[in-house]
């Protein structure tokens, strides 16, 4: 009999330097479901992979100095590397530069524009660049982007079109009679309120003002817009409009997206209507997970309030975190990521109960056996509550899982846990071992440690990928699987061999004082006492001349990829400053922010435009940030 299908999908991911804890919470969650379902007997498809077109990528590589896919090429490989370290077990990994999907998404790209479904038009509106994001007037928030706060600037530009309009009411149809294909139950609400009911622009789906994409065929001065070509992947991945469309045809409907909440939109309004222009089946489910917070606030390199993963598995190991992302927060929820936390459930979940259990138990076992127990089938009341719970929670955690509830999952497998340190308490094997008549009882004791240690080992496998295995060659399990779990009793006797310590303890106080130190000393690194220059008097300071300015305009100066071109208002009148700080700001960022200029610099021109004034900065080897007065400082305002 062939194997039932299961395929599920993480987001592309953009190439950023870094990829933080909150990136590596998706995937581990999505590996979790994948070896689940594996080690149920399903034929599995996992795919991950990179999100590499789009304006911001072309911006940043201009500023290093490298094309485009030197910069992607760089950064896949790093995020490959991680994937390897958290022990993700992706079947495939796309980058939406690969030759196939380039093709693909041509292809699907000419069959929308052919089905009428695709038209040539002019757009006008907001585009957040840093999320790749168009936004309409009423969906912005104070007049920035809705989804990361950051400024959005006002595009014109010759463009392709979606008709997402058309789709419209199949869409609220879908989530409304539907219910399971868009979970948690919020995100359902969230679509139908924010986004659907109010109304649906058409999409645009191409751009003219820059050229790092994937060019549409029959037009090649547009480029396709990043969302159509990075929501394709998942058909794309499996050769879907390719002469080797096999695995598109085996696992496709995908049976579900996981996806971060700020981009659910995208996964279940715009790719389910693409999806029906091109009449293939929609994926069976999106599942919107909620976001790994710190300190309250959404990690962001930009902000620099991210935590590195690999510090983290350096430090205490691949299976504690990735037991503590899938334990610690339920999963469609938000959750916050927070050191101390982390450290108290290594301590007390996997040192205290799971390491002690199994050091304890191989330690009698060899103490009281030479290191083999047999099942003496000397049974006491004190048996059944522990082979009663070690029988039912199998079936428990398969029905926690199957519906992605991870934490509760593991918080029953930790009863069975708990329940077996309790046992050795109940049954006081060193007692027992002081009586001979009672041999054979106590050979039965150890027989039941081993045999719920054993079952709950193989049921924490899909989390704790390198535990798993450890465990059971501790204690000398002789067959091991997920369906290995649901029986008690497999084997006849244990043989076990004394292993490295699981989990060793941590000291919070230390390890907390530690990690502040660290974090100190990066926050605040140490700096040379710059050279003095040459002494002025008062008389030389006031011939300078500061004023408070706004930034009214601003826009890169092209073939100069350090120089923004600014309008600025003093109140009094308006003026053209050139500034080299492309690499540290952009455009949009600056537009309506408050700054302080020498207004009575000598003018010059700077690659061809007037400059008149200078932007006062401070900044060192690696950061450049604007000096900035209060917002009730009023435009032309000295600065003395």
């Amino acid at each position: 009999m062939a194997k039932e299908k299961f395929y599920i999908t993480t987001p592309i991911y953009y190439p950023s330097d870094k990829l933080h804890i909150g990136h590596s919470y998706c995937t581990v969650a999505a590996d979790t479901i994948a070896r689940y379902k594996r080690a149920q007997g399903y034929d599995v498809m996992f795919l991950t992979g990179t999100d590499e077109h789009g304006q911001k990528i072309q911006r940043i590589a201009e500023e290093r100095g490298v094309s485009p896919q030197e910069y992607v090429d760089n950064i896949v490989s790093g995020i490959k590397d991680l994937w390897k370290l958290m022990d993700i077990s992706n079947d495939k990994f796309i980058r939406t530069t690969d030759e196939m999907h380039v093709k693909a998404v041509q292809k699907i790209f000419n069959t929308l524009y052919e089905k009428g479904d695709i038209y040539k038009s002019e757009y006008e509106g907001w585009y957040c660049t840093p999320c790749e994001s168009f936004w309409t007037e009423h969906q912005l928030v104070d007049g920035k982007c809705p989804d990361c706060g950051r400024s959005v600037e006002k595009t014109k530009e010759e463009s392709y079109f979606f008709r997402l309009s058309k789709y419209q009411d199949r869409l609220i149809d879908l989530i409304k009679n539907n219910p399971d294909f868009l979970q948690p139950a919020i995100r359902q609400n969230e679509m139908l309120n924010n986004f659907l009911i109010p109304g649906l622009e058409d999409l645009c789906v191409s751009r003219t003002s820059f050229d790092w994409g994937i060019p549409v065929e029959f037009d090649p001065k547009h480029v396709v817009y990043v969302w159509l070509d990075a929501l394709t992947n998942y058909i794309n991945a499996l050769g879907a409009f390719s002469d080797d469309d096999a695995d598109f045809k085996k696992y496709w409907p995908a049976d579900v997206h996981l996806v971060g909440k700020e981009i659910v939109r995208f996964h279940s309004i715009i790719w389910p209507a693409m999806l029906m222009a091109l009449d293939l089946p929609l994926p069976k489910q999106v599942y919107g997970h909620g976001w790994l917070l710190l300190d309250g606030g959404k990690m962001s390199k930009s902000k620099g309030n991210v935590v590195d993963p690999v510090k983290l598995v350096e430090k205490y190991g691949v299976d504690a975190i990735r037991y503590f992302l899938m334990r610690e927060m339920p999963f469609g929820a938000d959750g916050v990521f927070n050191n101390e936390a982390l450290i108290n459930r290594i301590n007390s979940d996997l040192a205290n109960d799971l390491g002690n259990l199994v050091s304890r138990t191989v330690s009698m076992v060899e103490k009281y056996f030479g290191g083999t127990c047999r099942n003496m089938n000397v049974a006491d009341t004190m048996d059944g509550e522990l082979i009663t719970l070690a029988k039912e929670t199998p079936a428990k955690v398969e029905a926690l899982m199957d519906s992605y509830q991870f934490s509760s999952a593991l918080a029953e497998i930790w009863k069975l846990i708990s329940r077996t340190n309790k046992y050795i308490d109940e049954t006081t094997p060193w007692t027992l071992a002081k009586d001979e008549s009672k041999k054979d009882r106590l050979e039965t004791v150890m027989y039941n440690l081993c045999e719920a240690i054993r079952i709950a080992s193989e049921l924490i496998s899909p989390v704790m990928t390198r535990t798993t295995p450890a465990i059971l060659a501790q204690i000398g399990a002789k067959e091991s699987g997920w369906n290995c779990a649901k029986v008690w009793g497999l084997q006849d006797s244990f043989t076990v061999t004394k292993g490295s310590v699981l989990f060793p303890r941590i000291d919070v106080e230390a390890e907390l004082k530690a990690i502040e130190e660290e974090a100190a000393n990066a926050q605040a690194p140490q700096i040379e006492k710059p050279e003095a220059k040459e002494e002025i008097t008062i008389d030389d300071f006031i011939k300078t001349e500061l004023r408070v300015a706004k930034v009214i305009e601003c826009e890169r100066i092209k073939k100069a990829k350090k120089l923004l071109k600014l309008q600025l208002d003093l109140g009094y009148e308006k003026r053209q400053v050139v500034s080299g700080i492309a690499q540290f700001y952009e455009p949009e960022e600056l537009i309506g922010k408050k700054v302080v200029i020498v207004a009575n610099l000598k003018p010059v021109k700077l690659c061809g435009e007037d400059s008149y004034g200078m932007i006062l900065c401070a900044s060192n080897d690696n950061q450049l940030s604007i000096i900035s007065p209060s917002d009730d400082m009023e435009l032309g305002s000295e600065v003395c």
